[in-house]
């Protein structure tokens, strides 16, 4: 398959108590919800039609029994690369938290104490890009929110920093690729609802 004929889906882990809850979870390995389960569930159908050439997930459980969930049990490779970013002492916190303590803080201008640079997490995206682009044909990835929205920054050339304009939620389904060659979005967080949502 030609390079600019190729696709990275993203999935976005399920939901969590942590996601749900605005706790910020970076390297804490917390599990899927029974809700998050089946709303993983229902990631199988979407992806059943396309032949995935490469198949990466976080290590951390929530991302590997995505994938699972999904389908993909027996050919998600671990990839630490796509852990979500390393928040250092905000682990757990929510944005209300961390502003009572640093007021006006944003994760994509200030960073974490202890944590991740951005110019790391970029460097990592980056990393996972040119792994997918450098296989045979198209690449699903199970990710995190914010690392996930640091791909399609990196993706599309921006700063850094504009990945704060990619909002994600949990379970979502994204398309990344290529139009004439130019890198494009063809799909961004998508949901689809099941029963109980």
């Amino acid at each position: 398959m030609p390079s600019h004929e190729k696709q990275i889906w993203i999935v976005r882990h399920s939901d969590t108590q942590w996601s749900l809850s605005g706790r910020h979870t970076g390297r804490t390995d917390v599990p899927l919800t029974e809700a998050g389960a089946t709303k993983a569930d229902q990631l199988a159908p979407q992806l059943a039609g396309v032949k995935f050439d490469l198949v990466l997930s976080s290590p951390l459980s929530r991302g590997m029994e995505t994938a699972r969930r999904a389908g993909f049990a027996d050919r998600a490779q671990p990839d630490p690369d796509l852990l979500e970013w390393d928040y250092g002492k905000y682990e757990g916190q929510t944005s209300m938290q961390i502003n009572a303590m640093h007021p006006n803080w944003d994760l994509w201008r200030d960073g974490c104490p202890g944590g991740e640079s951005i110019d790391r997490v970029a460097q990592r995206a980056r990393l996972v890009i040119d792994r997918c682009l450098a296989g045979t044909g198209n690449a699903l990835l199970f990710s995190h929110g914010h690392f996930s929205r640091m791909i399609a920054a990196m993706w599309l050339e921006l700063p850094a920093a504009r990945g704060r304009s990619f909002g994600l939620k949990a379970g979502s389904v994204s398309v990344l690729g290529f139009e004439h060659e130019n890198r494009v979005i063809w799909q961004w967080d998508r949901v689809d609802s099941f029963e109980g949502h």
